[in-house]
C-alpha cells in the first residue's frame, strides 16, 4: 500500500501542477457565475401576459389589487371559494392562466397559494407576489394599525406565496428544490467523465511509452492501478472544492453587490412605484432583484446542504470508483489509442443514460421506474441526489444507505475485474482488442 500512495501522490502533483487543470479550476467557476449572472439579468424579461382569478370569499381585498392596471396581468374576482379540481377542469375557469387562493386567514397565517397552468417564469411569479402582497399590507394597515404605510413595512413580516401546478396541487413534481439535486448528480456525471478520461489517456499514454514496464519492475499492477485511481479522484476532489468555494463566494457577493437590498419589498418607495411615469422601470428592476432573491433563498436557505454534501461525498466516491474502473480496464486492454476510443463510447452512452434517469426521477419520483433506478449502479449517484431533495418519509432513510451499500459493493467488484485486466493486459501491445482477449485476461 505504500507504493500505491507514492503512486497516488505522483498523480496528485502531476494533475495539479498541470496548467489546464489550474486554468480550468479558475475559468471554470468564472463562466458558471457569469451565465447565471446573465440569466438573471436577461432571464424572464420576455412579456407574459397572465389573466388570473383571484378567489376572495371573505372579501378581504375588497375586489381591488392595483392603482393601476398592469399591462401584462389581468386580475378577475370571485366572492366564492373554487376548489382547485373544479378550477382545473371547469369550463367556465378555463379562460384563466392562474388563479390566487386568499382565505380567511391569510392575513394571520401569512400563506397564500397560486395555483397555475402553465408553469410561470420567476420574473411573473415575483410580480404577481408583490402586487397582491401590496394589497394585503394595505388592508393590515387599516385593520390593526395606526402606523405608515412606510413604518408597518420596516416591521412587517412578508406573505408566503406557493406556486403549484393546478394539475398537482401536491406540489409533487414542481419543487424547483429538485432541480439542485440533479444538478449535484450532474456534477458527478461531469467530473466522473473528464477525470475518467483522465484515467484512460494516463494509462494509454505510459502503456504507449512503455513507462509501465518500469513501473512494474518495482510495484505491483493492482498496486499501480489503486494508486493511479486514487491520485487522480483526489485532484478531482481538489478541483471540485475550489469549484464550489468560489461559486459560492460569487453569488454571495453577487447578491450583496450587484442585486442589494434597495430591490426588497419592505425597502422601496411605494409613492415612486405608484407614480405612472416611472413604475413599469421601476419595477423591472425590482423583479429582477427577486428573481435573483429566489434562487439565492433556494441555494442558501431551502436546501440542506450538511446533508445534501455528505452524501454527495460519499456518492461521488462510489460513482467515481465504480466507472473509473471500466475507464482503466479499457485503457489497459487497449491495443491502441483507436482501440480505447471504440470502447469508451458504451461508457459515455452509459453516463448519458444516467443524466436521463435524474431527470425522468425529477418529473416522476414516486414512479416504480424511478425505485430501480436508486438501486442500480450505474444510474443510483444522480438519482439519489435528486430523493435526496424530496426527502425520505420516516423509516424509509436505510433506503439510501441500501443504495450506497449496493454501489460500493459494485465499484469493488468491477475494481477486482479492472484490476485482472489491468494486470494481464498492460502489458500488450499491437494487438486488435476482441472481447475473447477480455475473456481470456480473466482467466487467467
Amino acid at each position: 500500500m505504500k507504493n500505491s500512495w507514492i503512486i497516488a501522490l505522483r498523480e496528485v502533483k502531476e494533475r495539479i501542477g498541470s496548467r489546464s487543470y489550474v486554468l480550468f479550476a479558475i475559468f471554470g467557476p468564472l463562466i458558471i457565475l457569469g451565465l447565471v449572472y446573465l440569466l438573471f439579468v436577461f432571464g424572464g424579461t420576455e412579456a407574459e401576459k397572465w389573466n388570473i382569478l383571484v378567489t376572495d370569499k371573505a372579501g378581504i381585498l375588497e375586489n381591488k389589487l392595483m392603482p393601476h392596471p398592469d399591462p401584462n396581468v389581468t386580475y378577475s374576482f370571485a366572492n366564492d371559494y373554487i376548489e382547485h379540481d373544479d378550477f382545473a377542469k371547469g369550463k367556465r375557469y378555463q379562460q384563466y392562466d392562474a388563479m390566487v387562493e386568499i382565505n380567511e386567514k391569510v392575513l394571520s397565517n401569512k400563506l397564500s397559494y397560486v395555483f397555475y397552468r402553465t408553469k410561470p417564469s420567476f420574473n411573473l411569479q415575483a410580480k404577481v407576489q408583490y402586487q397582491v402582497e401590496r394589497r394585503l399590507e394595505e388592508v393590515m394597515i387599516q385593520r390593526f394599525t395606526d402606523l405608515s404605510v412606510q413604518k408597518f413595512r420596516e416591521i412587517k413580516q412578508p406573505i408566503q406565496f406557493s406556486f403549484r401546478n393546478v394539475y398537482d396541487p401536491y406540489d409533487q413534481t414542481s419543487d424547483v428544490r429538485t432541480w439542485v439535486g440533479f444538478f449535484f448528480g450532474m456534477i458527478i456525471l461531469a467530473f466522473i467523465a473528464l477525470f475518467g478520461m483522465t484515467i484512460l489517456r494516463s494509462v494509454t499514454s505510459e502503456k504507449s511509452n512503455r513507462i509501465v514496464e518500469v513501473l512494474l519492475a518495482s510495484v505491483r499492477p493492482q498496486h499501480l492501478l489503486f494508486g493511479k485511481l486514487t491520485g487522480v479522484g483526489i485532484s478531482a476532489f481538489i478541483q471540485f472544492f475550489i469549484w464550489i468555494a468560489f461559486i459560492g463566494l460569487g453569488l454571495y457577493l453577487m447578491r450583496e453587490w450587484m442585486f442589494p437590498s434597495i430591490y426588497d419589498v419592505s425597502s422601496m418607495n411605494m409613492a415612486e412605484l405608484t407614480d405612472s411615469g416611472r413604475i413599469l422601470s421601476v419595477q423591472e428592476k425590482l423583479y429582477a432583484g427577486k428573481e435573483f432573491n429566489t434562487i439565492v433563498d433556494l441555494v442558501y436557505e431551502r436546501v440542506n446542504f450538511g446533508v445534501m454534501l455528505t452524501f454527495f461525498v460519499l456518492f461521488f466516491i462510489g460513482g467515481y470508483l465504480f466507472y473509473g474502473s471500466f475507464f482503466a480496464a479499457i485503457g489497459s486492454t487497449a491495443g491502441t489509442e483507436n482501440d480505447g476510443q471504440q470502447f469508451i463510447l458504451p461508457v459515455l452512452l452509459i453516463l448519458a443514460l444516467a443524466a436521463y434517469a435524474g431527470y425522468y426521477t425529477v418529473a416522476n419520483p414516486e414512479s416504480e421506474l424511478a425505485g430501480w433506478l436508486h438501486y442500480i449502479p450505474f444510474t443510483s449517484p444522480v438519482v439519489v441526489m435528486v430523493k435526496l431533495t424530496y426527502g425520505y418519509a420516516a423509516g424509509e432513510a436505510y433506503q439510501i444507505w441500501l443504495s450506497l451499500i449496493v454501489l460500493l459493493l459494485s465499484a469493488f467488484f468491477c475494481l477486482s475485474i479492472a484490476s485482472r485486466l489491468y494486470k494481464n493486459g498492460v502489458l500488450q501491445f499491437g494487438h486488435r482488442l476482441k472481447l475473447q482477449h477480455l475473456f481470456k485476461w480473466l482467466r487467467k
